[in-house]
């Protein structure tokens, strides 16, 4: 295929891709219900639908706004071959093809992030505080921001230099090398991400002695958790939505408490909500998850290794020659696709998942404190609570909140 044929390929590729994203939120916009449905009527009070139903459509239209720029900024850019001229201009400065790589990336991450930094800002400082969500000040968001950036440098650069120079190094053959480094440093991330990454952003600060602590200690003791510590996040930092989660491997268990999921739920909510995130783990849904993920990244690498010294692909993004860094961009975009494909296989399996880890937390705890908690959470983070099939089915990693009611009513002792 030429490089012209190659260039047609992926703007109709970005298109598509937009379009088809579009028609689905155009669809699950339009599935939502003005007036409050039956089953919905001990979950959501009517002014807090009503809410919500104004919520829903404030990000669908700032969602509509913000993914027509980035397309038609990303089909600009591919028709007029800017990419190409970045490379080139990058060229004069830089002799060594890895540094002239990195920097190209560098370039592209901080260009880009500059461009969006209006639409988080709205996003953020407009329409969650107009609904009650946002709680971070302008302080926090620009200090997340630089350490966001020196974490890029520190972690992205240094990964970023090492899968670089195992492509120059072993060629074709760099995918088997590159996928050992990335199972590694997934490894690493998510044995020390709460203990090095987290503190970074967050105070974490160990639950308080109290009935909750004890509540929790017992439940993990009787099912067998291997519990560690137990933590409070500062989540009200940023905002006031509520969540929860464990992190570490092997018997070395954290878990995680949201301030805010706290001051919202009762005890047996909380405990209910902690049985759930168990049950991922006695499922071994995460040891599966990583393990389809590796399967996944093998496949993705190895077709990089066909096509990364491609010089049709380099010049289809305006280079004249070979360029390693321009057809990791056209991969990344020839590959939407085949990702659209795995990312809907994922989020099948992790909805199956989730029944599963309801189902475990109904049977070892109960199920009427994990469904109060799910419409707690449901109502305070605004969900949309009739989303549109098709959208679920390409989007959702989690069930819709109604099916999952309605599984757990499975598990409800006769009274």
């Amino acid at each position: 295929m030429s490089s012209v044929q190659l260039l047609y390929l992926i703007i109709g590729i970005v298109l598509v891709d937009y379009f088809f994203d579009q028609l689905l939120d155009f669809l699950n916009m339009k599935s939502a219900k003005s007036k409050l449905p039956e089953e919905l009527k001990d979950i959501y009070p009517p002014e807090e639908y009503a809410k919500s139903q104004r919520y829903l459509k404030a990000r669908s239209k700032f969602s509509f706004l913000t993914t027509a720029f980035n397309t038609t900024l990303t089909v600009l850019i591919l028709a007029f071959g800017l990419f190409g001229d970045l490379h080139i201009w990058l060229s004069a400065h830089f002799t060594s093809p890895m540094l002239h790589s990195l920097a190209f990336f560098g370039v592209l991450f901080l260009v880009s992030d500059i461009i969006n930094i209006p639409f988080e800002l709205y996003s953020t400082f407009v329409i969650e505080a107009k609904f009650g969500f946002n709680k971070t000040s302008l302080k926090t968001f620009w200090a997340d921001k630089l350490k966001g950036y020196l974490l890029v440098v520190i972690l992205g650069g240094g990964l970023g230099y090492v899968l670089l120079w195992l492509i120059f190094e072993w060629q074709e053959q760099f995918w088997i090398y590159a996928l050992i480094v990335i199972t590694a440093f997934s490894l690493f991330m998510s044995v020390f991400y709460t203990s090095l990454i987290l503190p970074l952003f967050n105070k974490l600060t160990p639950l308080a002695e109290g009935e909750l602590k004890d509540k929790i200690n017992a439940y993990a003791e009787r099912v067998k958790f291997p519990l560690d510590n137990i933590f409070v996040i500062d989540g009200s930092k940023r905002s006031s939505k509520a969540n929860a989660f464990f992190s570490g491997m092997g018997k070395k268990k954290k878990i995680v408490l949201y301030d805010t999921l706290i001051e919202k739920q009762s005890d047996d909510e909380l405990v209910a909500v902690l049985a759930h995130e168990v049950g991922h783990f006695k499922k071994k849904h995460v040891m599966v998850g990583m393990a389809i993920s590796v399967v996944q990244m093998a496949i993705t690498l190895y077709v990089l290794s066909l096509l990364i010294f491609n010089e049709n692909l380099s010049m289809a993004l305006g280079a004249e020659d070979l360029s390693v860094h321009l057809n990791l961009v056209a991969f990344a975009l020839l590959y939407t696709p085949i990702s659209k494909l795995t990312g809907i296989l994922m989020n099948m399996i992790s909805r199956k998942n989730e029944f599963e880890a309801d189902a475990y937390a109904s049977t070892t705890y109960n199920p009427v404190p994990l469904q109060s908690a799910l419409k707690k959470l449901s109502v305070d983070s605004l969900n949309n609570l009739t989303p549109h099939p098709a959208y679920v089915f390409v989007n959702y990693s989690h069930p819709p909140l109604l099916e999952r009611l309605k599984h757990m009513d499975k598990f409800k002792k006769p009274e």
